[in-house]
């Protein structure tokens, strides 16, 4: 899996893309939430729950079903005045669902695991983006800080917070120039 350091630097560039009326505060607490709650499966270790099975890690909590399912209960969550099947609702919903996902994305871009079940519950089979150039977090704080932590955060740099920095350049750059544009 990518770190909590790389799926909140997505997340914040994904963030930073939309523009929804919802109190900040509550926006980026979802925000965060949805982009680190498919890794809740790793409380499947403890339960024995294999690593393979449809419910161990980076099974149906990276699939799409499950971003579809977070992205509608946290536009809910995000503002109750968000009416049900309005396109303020579905456009809260579609944001919670790409920050959701961007997990199972960012995992799928990683050089281990056994892949991430994208179809689950329907299909357990796992895949794999072609080309893997995330190195792979540990599992659990203690191993975090070790030589393959610190691994792992200067492949995260290069291969997601670069692009995230120049993502949010190239925005604030856009934005700047439509704001002229409709100023003058």
């Amino acid at each position: 899996m990518a770190s909590a350091f790389g799926h909140v630097a997505v997340a914040y560039a994904l963030g930073k893309t939309f523009t929804l009326s919802i109190p900040a505060w509550r926006l980026w607490s979802l925000t965060v939430m949805c982009c680190l709650l498919p890794d809740v499966d790793v409380f499947g270790f403890f339960l024995g729950i294999p690593y393979e099975h449809a419910w161990g890690h980076r099974g149906f909590t990276h699939s799409i079903m499950f971003a579809i399912l977070a992205g509608m209960v946290a536009s809910r969550l995000a503002a109750s005045s968000i009416l049900f099947w309005t396109s303020r609702y579905w456009m809260s919903a579609l944001y919670f669902f790409l920050v959701t996902m961007s997990h199972g994305f960012l995992d799928a871009f990683t050089d281990g695991g056994l892949g991430i079940a994208f179809f689950a519950p329907f299909d357990s089979t796992r895949y794999f983006f072609p080309w893997r150039p995330i190195s792979v977090s540990p599992i659990g704080i203690a191993q975090f800080f070790s030589e393959w932590g610190m691994g792992v955060l200067l492949s995260e740099l290069l291969w997601i917070g670069l692009p995230v920095v120049l993502w949010l350049v190239v925005l604030r750059a856009t934005r700047k120039t439509e704001t002229k544009s409709a100023q003058g």
